[in-house]
């Protein structure tokens, strides 16, 4: 269950985004509201929210000062002000996604897909599949593992992932890890060694095998494919 906090003083906002959550059954727990800035710092600090969902223009401290001040947390900001220079400091400070009042279901939904890296399922298993996934890609997972995380049979959750996602568990394992390596490749600039290690691989040989199956070149390749962009 991904913890969330909304900081916002329209206590609508807080009311359809709870709506959504739960009409949705997405597995975030609301675990606290901030009606101004101070008070989201205060919350922030105390609760170590996955999300915060931050408007710009609130009493005591603005959305910006909220997020210099905790700037180690995944933001989505939502504003009435549909502006660039807004956007664009937002960005600059961190903000993983903007949203526009009045919140949009779809569009949040996709939001969310975008800040925790994938879109929840219709099923709870599922979801819950996805989460630990995303929380433990770098070390070894087994579908022992999540049996006792689901507390079902390992080819009842396999059946269940594969209906409801389209894939198997340990393809879309690889897949996460491949993602998380083009970002450490890139945007870290980290060795094609240190990433190696660091996405959950114990030797390059897997490593290679699965960069290649799931980008269609080698990690050098991608690196020399990128850079040259």
């Amino acid at each position: 269950m991904l913890k969330a906090l909304i900081a916002d003083d329209e206590s609508a906002v807080a009311t359809i985004i709870k709506y959504i959550i739960g009409k949705e059954k997405l597995p975030i727990e609301i675990i606290g509201e901030a009606e101004n800035g101070a008070e989201a710092v205060r919350l922030i600090k105390k609760e170590k929210p996955n999300i915060v969902f931050l408007d710009i223009q609130m009493p005591l401290m603005n959305g910006f000062e909220v997020m210099e001040a905790q700037p180690d947390t995944d933001y989505i900001i939502i504003t009435a002000f549909e502006s660039f220079a807004y956007a664009q400091e937002a960005l600059r400070l961190g903000a993983r996604d903007i949203l526009l009042k009045p919140v949009d279901r779809n569009q949040f939904l996709e939001s969310i897909a975008r800040v925790v890296g994938w879109h929840f399922t219709s099923n709870d298993t599922v979801n819950q599949i996805l989460e630990y996934i995303y929380a433990n890609y770098n070390k070894k997972i087994t579908l022992d593992d999540l049996a006792a995380e689901t507390f079902m049979t390992t080819n009842h959750i396999a059946r269940l992932f594969k209906e409801y996602t389209g894939t198997s568990i340990i393809r879309y394992l690889h897949k996460v890890r491949i993602d998380k390596a083009k970002d450490m490749l890139i945007e870290e600039e980290k060795s094609i060694q240190e990433t190696c290690e660091e996405v959950g691989y114990d030797n390059m040989n897997n490593f290679y095998k699965h960069f290649r199956e799931c980008t269609g070149m080698t990690p050098a390749d991608f690196v020399k494919k990128s850079s040259g962009r």
